[in-house]
């Protein structure tokens, strides 16, 4: 089997990666001319532990290939996977220009019967699009060649997506053609071994459904959990203690459910949205989706609120050291990271801000803080010089044990405001440090 990958963005360079790991020869095509003329030199453009190795070592295979060219592709492929981005529209719905884009260069030059794979993230009905200008595009041809659309969501996390993709939880494949579904399942065949039961079919829209409905869930625990936080500061209670009462009770668990300053991202963000759209487009109100939502935009001022509190509204003449920018760790993606919203709060307010993170300064720079004065440092101890406070804000390994002693010799005043509850309270206090957290006084 050959297979297509329209996009080297995240999904489709792990997906198109991953496939090539198990054997099946890959080409990934984008119009970047400079990206793909990275990829073949080996340079990756977004940071994804493992992925690096992989694709230089299946490049070498000849497995992995990338292109400019969908029609040299997709000429003998039996499998094109639309991987390219849908991002937030002004109406809050995701914006699948790009998706329909590659649905017609498909109609127009497909040659042989092909198996088309949604793999983005679209709204329920976007595989009828895809499906309808694919087969107009056919139409002015004259050409009679069949094909079928397929919903095929992507589950993977940042930080940890290879593994999810090898070895999957589950695959949802979403279509109303017997013999799509079989080859689907045969791609993904090597992926399982033994446990087939993984592989869920079921029509396209439930498998859009799908993706959207798991996304907002999870959202949907970490704004419960914040708001819990919230609550808890206010009547005395640890929110640390509630999460494990909590969390031990099986029907709930302990994933997601920690208060932290709010969730970012490329997925979670932009599918609440979108999952919020779609049911007023259908003329139902989404009161609790938009509660998460809402709740998560709060949370994002929650710690610089905390700071401000303690250091007064003018923060000119203090100095501040960030340790982490990512909006999680294992990876350098800064979309809606809560970093960016602290940062800025903190700057506007007169303040000198330092960071730090292990992966995400350059998108800082370039991006997401290029207009603001940020000192950035080389690692997470030149931060701490002169600094008032630290601020933690990922919850990345290299800052979970830190040198307590060593932190207090290089900060200015023995302050740490803890936006991932990830230090024990009463260490940090014996050792001297004035320690505020998400979720009690």
């Amino acid at each position: 089997m050959k297979i297509t990958i329209v996009g080297t963005g995240y999904v489709g360079l792990v997906s198109g990666t991953c496939f090539a790991e198990m054997g099946y020869e890959v080409v990934c095509v984008d119009i970047n001319e400079d990206k793909i003329n990275q990829l073949k030199k080996g340079i990756i453009p977004i940071y994804e532990p493992g992925l690096s190795d992989m694709v230089i070592r299946n490049v070498e295979n000849q497995n992995l290939h990338f292109s400019t060219s969908l029609k040299d592709s997709i000429e003998d492929s039996d499998f094109v996977f639309i991987a390219v981005g849908t991002p937030t529209a002004e109406d809050q719905a995701a914006d699948l220009t790009y998706v329909l884009e590659v649905a017609k260069n498909i109609g127009q030059l497909m040659t042989s019967s092909l198996v088309v794979v949604d793999k983005s993230t679209v709204p329920v009905g976007t595989a009828d699009r895809v499906k309808a200008i694919v087969q107009s595009e056919l139409d002015k041809r004259n050409e009679s060649i069949s094909f079928s659309v397929v919903s095929n969501p992507e589950f993977l996390k940042e930080g940890d997506a290879i593994a999810d993709f090898m070895k999957p939880d589950r695959v949802i494949i979403g279509s109303d053609d017997p013999t799509a579904l079989e080859l689907m399942k045969q791609l993904y065949r090597p992926f399982f071994r033994l446990n087939f039961d993984r592989i869920i079919t079921m029509d396209v829209r439930s498998a859009e459904m799908t993706k959207y409905v798991a996304n907002a869930m999870l959202a949907t625990k970490i704004s419960f959990m914040n708001e819990i936080a919230n609550i808890c500061e206010r009547v005395g209670a640890d929110v640390n203690q509630v999460r494990i009462g909590i969390g031990s009770d099986s029907r709930i668990g302990y994933s997601f459910i920690y208060p932290g300053v709010g969730y970012g991202g490329s997925c979670f963000p932009k599918d609440v949205k979108a999952l919020a759209k779609t049911a007023l487009d259908v003329g139902y109100e989404p009161k609790l989706i938009k509660a998460v939502e809402s709740v998560n935009n709060y949370q994002k001022t929650v710690l610089a609120s905390k700071i401000v509190k303690r250091f007064g509204e003018d923060l000119s003449g203090y100095c501040f050291a960030v340790w982490g920018l990512a909006f999680k760790p294992g990876t350098d993606d800064m979309r809606e990271a809560p970093s960016i919203e602290v940062i800025k709060a903190l700057i506007d307010k007169g303040a000198r801000v330092k960071a730090y993170d292990p992966k995400a300064i350059h998108e800082a720079q370039t991006h997401y803080l290029n207009s603001y004065e940020v000192e950035y440092t080389q690692n997470k101890y030149d931060a701490l010089k002169e600094a008032d406070a630290m601020i933690l804000l990922t919850e990345w390994k290299t800052f979970r044990a830190p040198d307590l002693d060593l932190m207090k010799d290089l900060m200015k005043q023995s302050i740490v405001f803890d936006g991932r509850n990830q230090y024990n309270e009463i260490e940090m206090q014996k050792a001297g440090f004035e320690y505020y957290q998400i979720g009690k006084l």
